[in-house]
């Protein structure tokens, strides 16, 4: 059973040697899109909280917005950790599945009726686990793309082994985003596949 947030990176086999000196210095323009962004998912966050709590559903909209947030986010980090060189689009497509033709993808299931209230109020507690273990596993993914970088720089392409950290890292970020979103009550799962 797959767990109802899921990413998908392509790699290119060559990387231009110069992409990670430049790349993300590119991306600062997205990078303050998603500063924005990350105070209007909180807020969304909080009304998620309240609406599930009283209603037993997540809005749909609300659930939309959130994907294209957390999809966003995903392609602008990929792009500034030269996992891809295709610059991600100024597009905030409102939808859940990914839309496609960008190399950096994120789709979401979104449980929008019949939520669980119990685990709803209590998810600021019930996170914790599924937060250390996204920090450890981010630090990881922290010190291979550092040594990507090197990588990259050198020989013009990503270590299997360190990129395959790297995703995975953005993989349990994705989860764990979509767990304390509201997007899901499935807890994300102590593992990056």
């Amino acid at each position: 059973m797959s767990y109802p947030a899921s990413i998908q990176i392509d790699t290119p086999m060559r990387i231009a040697r110069w992409r990670p000196i430049v790349q993300w210095i590119l991306a600062i323009p997205h990078m303050l899109i998603i500063g924005i962004f990350t105070y209007l998912g909180f807020a969304l966050g909080i009304i998620s909280w309240f609406a599930i709590l009283f209603t037993g559903r997540l809005p749909a909209k609300i659930a939309d917005l959130q994907a294209m947030i957390l999809r966003y986010g995903l392609r602008c980090n990929a792009y500034a950790g030269f996992l891809t060189d295709q610059y991600p689009p100024f597009a905030f497509d409102t939808v859940s599945d990914d839309p496609g033709g960008h190399s950096a993808a994120a789709s979401f299931t979104p449980t929008v009726t019949g939520r669980n209230r119990v685990t709803v109020f209590f998810r600021i507690i019930l996170m914790i686990p599924a937060l250390a273990y996204a920090v450890i596993i981010g630090i990881i993914g922290a010190i291979c793309s550092l040594l990507g970088f090197f990588a990259v720089l050198f020989t013009g392409r990503w270590p299997h082994g360190l990129r395959k950290l790297v995703v995975a890292s953005l993989t349990v970020e994705i989860r764990l985003n979509a767990y304390t979103t509201f997007l899901t009550d499935e807890y994300p799962p102590f593992r990056t596949t």
